[in-house]
């Protein structure tokens, strides 16, 4: 007779077949007659971690560390947290005893840690773990690190290195990531018909397929509830929050700069793209009832999601803030959503130049299901117009408090659209503020790099390096963007 399957194996087994659920299930019975079973602790955390449980993954890797402190597992797990609060030194110092043991979990730590380094811009460390080597360098992900290193000091031969991986039969992400990393180099150096042409490729081998009028079609709903229903669409029947704001911006218009601005005053705590919002966003229209008919919901779900999304906001929130800073991409497509879960949020709206927004999104990695329509400038151009057609008429109806203002009239006069961001918070100005680039926080963006340097007008006008790929049909937008400025600086 064959052994029956231990909890702990079959905890592992739902985890490797994608089922979290289960595998939190079989952790919490189990943990109920085991309260001590450090291996089903971690399970456990792992699980949530799937699940975006992250209060309780926390609290699951504190006890699991109490068991055994010293455990690489634990520590791996730990740091990753760590990293995704913006702890980056405790993150860092845990990961490098692992990475550089010979453990089972040494790879993994060595990738993680090469990533933390490249994304804060540590250089130096960076250098020298590729110079040292290990066991992680049998990892496939390790190409694209050697190849970061190697840009350094033998630029065209680094290209080289991230195309080769971009077109060999590496996992798609690792492809991906490696050509979009060659898309910005060769732009930065000033080389833009080889820039396009790689993101061009990079999108066509490593992305997917873009039926628009799935992203439309519920835009299109949300504009009609909009219009017909106006402000009895949604009355929310949970109690207000306090202390949250968001960016409502599409990607690639500034919301790091800006989050890195304001995440520099003491009471406001930056938390990055959360993903809480994602979770929120998908409880509601689980129910077949929303957006039409969102008094047919249960207020406990409502609440349910408030809280959900406040325990984690609130985890990952600097300590001292009273401000939550939100910049998930997400929120313009979700203010339904927001009204009627977090009434109260003070929304900060930020449109940019479409052209430089289109040409940034099109060189630039992002999830080819999640942002399949970056893959060409039409789709582009149609999801800007959308956005622009949707956001003003969902701040005003929705009842939001917000700031609404350009991009290039924040980087004209910072100080003074910084301050009425803070002036709509109930905040005095700090001047902090106005020098993002002096923020520790890690920028775990697209725009890691830039964030580090000190506000410029370097992305204005990006656009004009690949003016063949506008025609007249970004005219009207264009001209919208422009009648909207508050700023004429005398250079433009």
């Amino acid at each position: 007779m064959a052994a029956s399957e231990t909890p702990i194996a079959k905890i592992e087994r739902l985890l490797r077949a994608r089922d979290p659920a289960g595998a939190l299930q079989v952790a919490n019975d189990f943990l109920e007659k085991s309260p001590s079973s450090f291996l089903a602790m971690i399970g456990r955390c792992r699980a949530n971690l799937h699940l975006r449980n992250y209060v309780d993954a926390e609290i699951d890797i504190e006890r699991a560390l109490q068991l055994s402190p010293k455990d690489d597992h634990a520590n791996l797990l730990r740091a990753n947290m760590d990293n995704r609060l913006g702890r980056i030194d405790p993150a860092i110092n845990r990961l490098r005893p692992i990475a550089q043991g010979r453990g089972p979990h040494a790879i993994e730590a060595a990738i993680n840690l090469a990533e933390m380094y490249f994304y804060t811009g540590r250089r130096s460390d960076m250098i020298e773990m590729v110079k040292v080597g290990g066991l992680w360098t049998s990892d496939p992900r390790a190409l694209i690190v050697r190849a970061r290193v190697r840009v350094l000091d033998d630029f065209d031969g680094g290209i080289a290195d991230m195309i080769a991986i971009m077109r060999s039969s590496q996992p798609i992400p690792l492809r991906r990531v490696s050509g979009f990393e060659a898309v910005g180099l060769l732009d930065k150096k000033g080389r833009y018909r080889e820039a396009f042409d790689l993101a061009r490729e990079a999108h066509a081998t490593t992305g997917g397929p873009c039926e628009l009028d799935e992203w439309l079609v519920p835009l299109r709903e949300q504009l009609s509830l909009l219009a017909s229903k106006g402000r009895g669409w949604i009355t929310p029947r949970v109690e207000p929050v306090q202390g949250v704001a968001m960016v409502v911006a599409m990607p690639r218009s500034g919301t790091t700069l800006l989050e890195q601005m304001l995440d520099r005053h003491p009471s406001i705590g930056g938390i990055g793209e959360f993903d809480g919002l994602d979770t929120l966003t998908s409880r509601l229209q689980s129910v077949p009832s929303w957006p039409r008919l969102p008094a047919a919901l249960p207020t406990k779900l409502y609440a349910d999601a408030q809280r959900h999304y406040l325990d984690g906001a609130t985890q990952i929130r600097k300590a001292g803030a009273t401000w939550i800073f939100d910049k998930s991409l997400l929120s313009w497509r979700a203010l339904p959503e927001i009204a009627a879960t977090l009434p109260g949020t003070v929304c900060i709206h930020i449109d940019r130049d479409p052209r430089d927004m289109a040409t940034s999104q099109f060189l630039s990695y992002f999830n080819p299901v999640s942002y399949s329509w970056t893959q060409r400038f039409d789709l582009i151009r149609q999801m800007i117009e959308m956005e622009r057609k949707i956001v003003p008429i969902a701040l005003e109806t929705l009842g939001f408090s917000y700031e609404s203002f350009i991009y290039e009239d924040l980087i004209e006069n910072p100080q003074l659209f910084a301050g009425r961001c803070l002036a709509r918070m109930g905040l005095e100005m700090d001047e902090r503020v106005l020098t993002p680039e002096q923020n520790k926080r890690g920028a775990f963006t697209l725009s890691h790099a830039q964030v580090r340097q000190p506000i410029n007008r370097s992305s204005i006008g990006r656009w004009k390096n690949y003016e063949w790929a506008f025609d007249s049909s970004w005219d009207k937008l264009v001209e919208q963007h422009h009648a909207r400025r508050t700023i004429t600086p005398a250079n433009d």
